[in-house]
């Protein structure tokens, strides 16, 4: 499957209109006219005149870069063998991240796969937590006991290892929101290889029957592990699976594509209307994982050309550097200082000490009374504490 061309037209088709400059000489905002989205059962899509103020881009720049260079420097750090076990970047990807969280709240609902690492951080992580995960270490998110892939904050619920099961989860965060009446959503992010599971439709079929407020996603990043979707899918337009769910169909690589159909899908799901499906057509740069080097089963022109065309970060900066939204002496700056961010955090990450055994058994439950766990030594001299 190939990035369907004419959703890399938006940044070719660029409209400036209302030029207010500011007294650094800069223009306040850029008016966006691109092309729709691919829609299903529906009247009508996101929409196609958008805004970016120049604050607004600065802040998407910024959380991308902090992105793209945590998960280089995780890499670096996982070849140095101070990261082990699994690890799986999301380099390639961050206009989905950076604009999911554009068009919803941070009291709504969100739930991942395990390339959790963009969305740990966009969800109210810092860089230092993430990290510091990564490595084992007492100061990371989940106090050095989750890994690459179980990273948790307020209303963010993973990272999951298990392909596809945080869908079903998803839906029932969903239930709650609707229980609870409270106006909030869930957003249940998966891949294009978990698309093929059995409990993805099963929780279709629950979140349409009962009209949750879920917003599932699947970010098709081109290969579930080492397999093309056209090798593993007899239909590729994952935006239609729902069959009775409305879809879209998004350039995932393009941020302002990204915010206007979520945007779209969050007012769609608010007002009462049930579940909604987002496809977003992306890329990941690295492998699977860190133990895929990702070029058996795709070429290394065909990165370097995704790279060159439809980078998230270089899309945003030439819009942006462009129509004058910005300097190159601003990006610049905002580069030094994601950079001096990402090596104080690796470098906390790799002298902050390990978890000493006597935590091991503690959070197993959530504000619960200390508890004994039974078995035999030394696991029966553990406490556990909430």
């Amino acid at each position: 499957m190939q990035l369907t061309p004419r959703l890399h037209l938006l940044h070719n088709t660029v409209t400036l209109l209302n030029k207010t400059p500011q007294l650094s000489g800069h223009t306040d905002h850029l008016r966006v006219s691109g092309s729709k989205c691919d829609i299903f059962k529906l009247d009508e899509g996101p929409a196609t005149q958008v805004v970016l103020t120049r604050d607004e881009g600065l802040q998407y720049y910024r959380s991308m870069q902090t992105m793209r260079r945590m998960e280089l420097k995780a890499d670096q750090l996982y070849k140095q063998k101070i990261i082990r076990g699994f690890c799986h970047l999301y380099d390639g990807q961050e206009a989905c991240a950076v604009g999911i969280e554009a068009s919803i709240n941070l009291s709504d609902h969100l739930i991942t796969a395990y390339r959790a690492h963009g969305y740990t951080y966009t969800r109210g992580g810092t860089v230092k937590e993430i990290m510091a995960e990564l490595t084992g270490r007492r100061g990371g998110i989940a106090k050095g006991k989750g890994g690459s892939m179980h990273m948790y904050c307020k209303n963010f619920y993973g990272g999951n290892g298990i392909v596809g099961a945080q869908v079903p989860l998803g839906a029932g965060v969903a239930l709650a929101c609707k229980y609870q009446e409270n106006n909030q959503l869930c957003v249940c992010l998966y891949g294009d290889g978990a698309a093929n599971q059995g409990q993805i439709f099963e929780t279709y079929n629950m979140a349409a029957l009962w009209k949750l407020p879920v917003i599932f996603i699947c970010e098709n990043n081109r290969y579930g592990m080492g397999t093309s979707v056209e090798r593993a899918a007899a239909s590729t337009d994952y935006y239609k699976r729902g069959e009775f769910i409305p879809g879209l169909r998004v350039d995932g690589m393009d941020l302002l594509c990204v915010r206007e159909a979520t945007r779209f899908a969050a007012d769609h799901c608010r007002s009462g209307k049930g579940p909604i499906i987002m496809e977003l057509q992306t890329y990941r740069y690295h492998g699977h994982s860190m133990s895929d080097p990702g070029i058996s089963y795709r070429t290394r022109e065909e990165i370097q050309e995704v790279r060159s065309k439809s980078d998230p970060i270089s899309m945003l900066k030439d819009r942006m550097l462009s129509h004058n939204l910005a300097s190159v002496e601003e990006l610049k700056e905002i580069d030094v200082e994601v950079r001096k961010e990402i090596e104080d955090a690796a470098q906390f990450a790799t002298t902050d000490p390990e978890p000493p055994l006597e935590e091991l058994c503690n959070h197993i439950f959530y504000n619960e009374p200390p508890l004994a766990v039974r078995g035999t030594n030394p696991w029966a001299k553990l406490k556990s504490v909430s």
